[in-house]
């Protein structure tokens, strides 16, 4: 058994808190790098330039990829041979409101959600926690801007549905956001599970990479087959009718309740950002 003070969680993750807003992806970086080069629209195409010009300078200067930060999600898998001593969810938290005023990065949460409240020193967080084999503790932060998130949805198809149904319903999601989630897009999709569950794995496919192929044959030809329909609805960069809607669609699935079938997409913008880190 390896003991771990949640306390020494907090200060590890300090450092992950501004990277992750501050540094895009190597993966989105390189898919960015791609589009601008293989773009056809020329306006489209400097907006792509611009955004890769913005993520250089805030990596240089160590300032917010974006003016909102988000409201932070931290996945957490913890090893089944880890004792944790303390609370690792408000260590977490607590050293995100910490990193989050270090880094000047705005205060955007309202501590009630009906009637609005407002506090510019709260910077609560949305922690997931999983037991996984193994004596390591692997966090993974991300930033979720509203922009995109407002975008998301789910629906319950039912177990008869057709494929071409599935992604028909994915397409139409994007075409709703439009240009209004900062395009080009990253789509992270969950099928299966519960209705809530579905949800969890539409943003969970996103932290994964975006230039690996799915080890699953028809996830990834589906994959293929939903950026292609998706990048044909010439939505493009900041709405300029450009050839890349999307940059990335990723398909994570569980097993469901055979009188159902949940389907959840999860939009980001092109600043998907996403830091890990292994204790």
């Amino acid at each position: 058994m390896r003991k771990i003070k949640a306390e020494f969680i907090g200060k590890e993750l300090q450092s992950l808190v501004l990277k992750a807003n501050t540094e895009l992806r190597p993966d989105v970086l390189r898919l960015l790098k791609q589009a601008e080069k293989n773009e056809k629209n020329r306006l489209a195409r400097k907006a792509i330039a611009a955004i890769l010009e913005n993520a250089q300078a805030a990596k240089k200067e160590k300032i917010a990829i974006c003016q909102d930060t988000g409201l932070p999600v931290a996945f957490i898998w913890i090893g089944e041979q880890v004792f944790i001593e303390g609370n690792i969810t408000r260590a977490v938290t607590e050293t995100i409101a910490k990193a989050y005023r270090k880094g000047f990065f705005r205060a955007s949460i309202q501590r009630d959600p009906l009637f609005r409240k407002f506090s510019p020193s709260t910077f609560p967080a949305i922690v997931h926690t999983e037991i996984v084999p193994g004596d390591r503790i692997k966090i993974v932060l991300l930033p979720k801007g509203f922009g995109s998130e407002n975008k998301a949805g789910v629906k319950m198809f039912n177990p008869t549905a057709e494929l071409f149904e599935i992604e028909d319903f994915i397409v139409e999601q994007v075409r709703k956001a439009g240009s209004g989630a900062c395009p080009p897009y990253v789509l992270g999709i969950g099928i299966g599970g519960t209705q809530d569950f579905a949800c969890l794995l539409a943003k969970k496919a996103l932290l994964g990479s975006l230039v690996k192929k799915n080890p699953d044959k028809k996830l990834a030809a589906m994959e293929k087959r939903l950026l292609e329909k998706v990048n044909s609805l010439k939505i493009g960069a900041f709405g300029l009718n450009g050839t890349h809607t999307a940059l990335s669609v990723r398909v994570l699935t569980h097993p469901t309740h055979i009188a159902g079938l949940p389907v959840a997409v999860n939009i980001s913008c092109h600043a998907l950002r996403s830091a890990e880190i292994i204790i």
